[in-house]
C-alpha cells in the first residue's frame, strides 16, 4: 500500500465562513488615522475607495463572517487546496521532523491571491462598481485580480512595480489573458508616478509607489474603486480559509504542528495560514508561529512600530504597523511580493503581543532552500515561498541536532513557473544578496519622524 503524502478535503468541507482574528486578540490593533485631520478613519473616509461590504469587514469585531455563495462557487474551482507531507524532503535532510506544507499553487493564478481577489471583486460588483484600479509587486496579485474581475465582468487597471514588470514578462501576459490593463510603475499616467520619475528617472519602483498610482486613479474616478492584495484587515480575513483547511487536513494526518511558518511581505499569505492557529494559541495550544521576510526588506525584524502611510505619495490613511518608512524603496530582489515597506497592522500587533515570531533571510539562502525542496518534492516554489521553506529547513535541522521529533507546517504560497529567470540567475551565480544596513534603515525611517505615534511605539529596531 502506498504511503500517504497528500491530504485532500471534500468540496463540502471548504470553509463557509472567514475567521476574524480581531475577536480573539488580547490587544486589538489601533485605528488608522486620517492623513489630514489625524483623527480615526471612519466609513465615510473609506467610501471613495471601497464598497461598504468590505468597509464593514475592515472594522468588524465579529469572530466569523459568512462567505457569500457566489464567492464560494468560484473558490470551489480550486478549493479546498491540498496539504502535503514532504516525506522526500525529510529523507533528504535526514531529519526526525515531520514536514507538511499547504499548497496554494493550484489556483488559476498559481498563488493564494485569488482567495481575496474573488471576494473583493464580488463586493464591488454588488455595490455597482465595474472598474478596479490596483497594484502588484511580482504579478501574483495583479493576475489574481484580473482573473477575479473577469469572473464578474469587470475592468481592471494594474500598476506593476517596474523591476518585476521587466523581470517577469509572463505575469504581465497572465494579466492580459484575463483582460487586465497592466502598466509599469512608476508611470507617466498619474501625477504620483510623474513626480517620482522627475526625481528618479531610473526608479525601479516599489509597492508603495504603485499603490499611490492606483489609489490616485480610484480617488479621481467616480466609477472606479481600489483593491489591495494585502495589509488590510479584510484582505487577511479572506485568506483565513487556508488555515482553516490546514487544521482539518493536519487532523486527517493525525498531527498538530509544533511550528507554523509563512513568508511575510504585506501579511496576507502569512495571516491566511497563521490566524486560525493564533486562535488555537490564544485558547491554550502550544504552537510557535513564525513570519519570514527578506533581509533586504526587514520590516518586522528591523523596522519600527509606528504610524505610517501605506504609500509613497502619502495618500492613504496612517496605519499602526512595523515599517521602514513610506519612501523606502527595497532592492530589486526576485521575491517581488515581499518588497513592501510596512506590514499588516494585524501582523504587527500579533508580534507586539508575542503571539508570533519573525525571522529574515537573504535571497541566495532562500533560493538554495527552494532548490533543495524542488529536487525532493518536485514543485518549483515561488521566490516568496522560498523564505518559508528556508525557515522550515532550519527548524528541521534543529530537530536533527536535538534528536527530537518536530511537526512543521509551512505555507507554499504559490508556484514559481513564471519566475524561472530568477532560478537561472541563481544557477548561473548571478544572484546577489541585498541586505539593508543600519545606516540605510535609519535614513529610510526619517520619513516618519514627525508622524503620530501609536501606543507601543518602539522608536528603535524590534530585533
Amino acid at each position: 500500500m502506498a504511503i500517504q503524502s497528500r491530504y485532500e478535503l471534500n468540496p463540502a468541507d471548504m470553509p463557509k465562513q472567514w475567521y476574524n482574528v480581531v475577536a480573539d486578540m488580547p490587544t486589538p490593533p489601533q485605528p488608522p488615522l486620517h492623513p489630514g485631520t489625524g483623527q480615526p478613519v471612519g466609513p465615510d473616509d473609506l467610501a471613495p475607495l471601497f464598497p461598504m461590504g468590505l468597509i464593514e469587514q475592515e472594522v468588524s469585531q465579529e469572530r466569523w463572517i459568512d462567505i457569500p455563495e457566489e464567492v464560494q462557487n468560484i473558490l470551489a474551482i480550486w478549493r479546498p487546496s491540498p496539504l502535503y507531507r514532504a516525506r522526500r524532503l525529510e529523507k533528504a535532510l535526514n531529519t526526525p521532523a515531520k514536514i507538511f506544507y499547504k499548497y496554494e499553487g493550484s489556483s488559476p493564478a498559481g498563488s493564494h491571491k485569488p482567495n481575496t481577489a474573488v471576494a473583493q471583486a464580488y463586493f464591488n460588483k454588488v455595490a455597482g462598481i465595474n472598474k478596479i484600479a490596483t497594484e502588484t509587486g511580482a504579478g501574483q496579485w495583479g493576475s489574481a485580480m484580473s482573473f477575479a474581475c473577469k469572473m464578474f465582468g469587470m475592468e481592471v487597471k494594474v500598476f506593476m512595480v517596474k523591476v518585476s514588470y521587466e523581470q517577469k514578462p509572463y505575469r504581465r501576459s497572465m494579466i492580459r489573458c484575463w483582460g487586465g490593463d497592466v502598466i509599469a510603475s512608476p508611470s507617466n499616467t498619474t501625477h504620483a508616478g510623474r513626480s517620482i520619475l522627475e526625481k528618479t528617472p531610473d526608479s525601479t519602483g516599489s509597492l508603495g509607489i504603485a499603490i499611490s498610482e492606483a489609489v490616485e486613479v480610484a480617488a479621481t474616478s467616480a466609477d472606479t474603486n481600489y483593491c489591495l492584495g494585502s495589509v488590510l484587515n479584510h484582505v487577511l480575513l479572506h485568506q483565513t480559509i487556508i488555515g482553516q483547511e490546514a487544521i482539518k487536513q493536519m487532523a486527517m494526518a493525525g498531527e498538530y504542528p509544533d511550528v507554523v511558518i509563512g513568508c511575510c511581505g504585506g501579511g496576507s499569505n502569512f495571516g491566511g495560514l497563521a490566524h486560525p492557529y493564533v486562535q488555537d494559541k490564544v485558547n491554550g495550544k502550544d504552537v510557535r508561529i513564525v513570519a519570514v521576510e527578506p533581509s533586504s526588506c526587514p520590516t518586522l525584524t528591523k523596522g519600527i512600530f509606528s504610524y505610517d502611510f501605506g504609500d509613497t505619495a502619502q495618500m492613504t490613511p496612517l496605519v499602526p504597523a512595523h515599517t521602514l518608512g513610506h519612501d523606502f524603496v527595497p532592492p530589486g530582489i526576485h521575491a517581488g511580493g515581499l518588497r513592501y515597506h510596512a506590514v499588516a497592522p494585524l501582523t504587527s500587533q500579533l508580534l507586539l503581543s508575542n503571539l508570533i515570531e519573525a525571522e529574515s533571510y537573504p535571497q541566495i539562502e532562500c533560493f538554495e532552500s527552494a532548490v533543495t525542496f524542488c529536487r525532493s518534492e518536485g514543485i518549483i516554489p515561488a521566490p516568496e515561498s522560498s523564505h518559508a521553506i528556508r525557515q522550515a529547513i532550519v527548524e528541521a535541522m534543529k530537530a536533527k541536532e536535538e534528536g527530537k521529533e518536530r511537526v512543521i507546517l509551512f505555507g507554499l504560497s504559490g508556484h514559481g513557473h513564471f519566475d524561472m529567470s530568477a532560478y537561472d540567475a541563481y544557477f548561473d551565480g548571478a544572484l546577489e544578496d541585498d541586505v539593508m544596513d543600519e545606516a540605510g534603515i535609519a535614513s529610510a525611517l526619517k520619513a516618519i519622524e514627525n508622524l503620530p505615534k501609536p501606543v507601543g511605539y518602539t522608536g528603535a529596531p524590534t530585533k
